[in-house]
């Protein structure tokens, strides 16, 4: 079975120091890489491993909220993304491209919590 959980996207406010923190904390390096638009800290992982990244972004703050988890659903975005209303949360972000990452949709879940549902 494919991992439930595939990518967390973890906010910062300062992306240098916090991909210091990181790799001195996992004990590993955590690279920096630039995409249009954005830069981020990607979180060691090889092939299909679960994984994630550090981002700045505007839209979210570092919070003791969570990061933002990525729900593997992968060849099903669309149904998944149809359940949501029926099962009692909210498409808060509907479908759309993560670059060569795929495709993801935000969501609240039933008990308030912001999730990604992803599909390569």
């Amino acid at each position: 079975m494919a991992n439930q959980v595939v990518w967390v996207d973890i906010p910062v406010v300062d992306l240098d120091r916090a991909i210091k923190f990181y790799s001195a904390v996992l004990g590993v390096p955590v690279t920096k890489a630039d995409y249009p638009g954005m830069s981020i800290g990607l979180l060691p992982g090889t092939g299909e491993e679960v994984s994630g990244c550090l981002f700045v972004g505007e839209e979210i703050q570092p919070s003791v909220n969570g990061p933002l988890v990525y729900l593997n659903c992968d060849g099903r975005l669309d149904e998944a993304v149809g359940t949501v209303g029926a099962a009692g949360g909210e498409v808060v972000q509907p479908r759309h491209a993560i670059g060569p990452h795929g495709f993801r949709a935000i969501i609240a879940d039933s008990e308030g919590n912001r999730l990604a549902l992803h599909s390569r």
